[in-house]
């Protein structure tokens, strides 16, 4: 299963290692060129290796 096949707004998912998890949070919106935005959620090891940060809370300008 790949990025575009998860349900979105879901987690559980991890798109940097593209596998499921039971650590993935939502990290950031990914736009697209058609279609609704797609949520990208990752795991605590992949957040970790790639200075990730969970996007709750924050706002991106």
């Amino acid at each position: 299963m790949d990025a575009n096949t998860h349900p979105a707004g879901t987690d559980g998912w991890c798109h940097w290692h593209d596998g499921p998890s039971s650590t993935s949070q939502f990290v950031r919106v990914q736009e697209r060129q058609s279609g609704p935005p797609l949520a990208l959620y990752a795991c605590a090891p992949c957040r970790e290796q790639r200075d990730l940060r969970p996007a709750i809370g924050r706002v991106e300008v």
